[in-house]
């Protein structure tokens, strides 16, 4: 897939999150929520491409996201913070201190991915370099994601919109991604030593 179709779609994606959160909540702040939420999902969905495929022999992930899976996650996410933001100042909820530091390391290591693998493309970022960036981006982004629901199924985190049972299979869907992730390392590990 080309970069600019994978843009495109993602885009079109996102501008339907409104649309299904006025048509869930109608015009107002809970409706704003939950096109932050459905956003959230979208972004989850993208990041579940990457994180699971991103090395696969088996599954291409260039050919659904195209090469620049890191750029189209960065986009689809970004559009997610811009809502997520919205929805902070129109409801006038305050964030949680340590949570806010926890995404914003997680934000600077999204937007900054797309212009890493860039560098590495052009050979400004050794194998080993890239190679460390890549691990430390993607297991820090997958821990977010599992700190954002882990909370919500524990009911520990207030002012949230969504179902229980939809906290709980985001959950465990994130949970499973990384059973499938070590069960592929060791995987590779035994074929490699074979």
């Amino acid at each position: 897939m080309t970069v600019r179709r994978a843009l495109l779609i993602v885009i079109l994606a996102e501008a339907l999150m409104p649309v299904l959160g006025y048509l869930s909540y109608g015009w107002s702040v809970e409706g704003l929520q939950a096109t932050t939420r459905f956003s959230g999902r979208l972004s989850l969905a993208i990041f579940s491409l990457i994180f699971l495929f991103q090395k696969s022999e088996k599954v291409d992930l260039k050919s659904i996201l195209s090469e620049k899976f890191f750029l189209v996650f960065a986009v689809a996410h970004g559009i997610h913070l811009i809502e997520l933001l919205g929805f902070l100042y129109l409801s006038g909820v305050q964030p949680i201190l340590y949570r806010l530091a926890g995404g914003f390391l997680a934000y600077a290591l999204i937007f900054f991915m797309p212009f890493a693998a860039n560098m590495a493309e052009q050979g400004k970022l050794n194998l080993k370099q890239i190679s460390t960036l890549t691990l430390v981006y993607t297991y820090y982004v997958w821990f977010i994601f599992f700190m954002t629901y882990l909370p919500r199924v524990r009911g520990t985190l207030p002012n949230v919109g969504g179902s229980y049972f939809e906290f709980v299979i985001l959950l465990g869907w994130v949970s499973m991604m990384m059973g499938i992730k070590i069960q592929g390392v060791i995987a590779a590990r035994r074929n490699t030593s074979s």
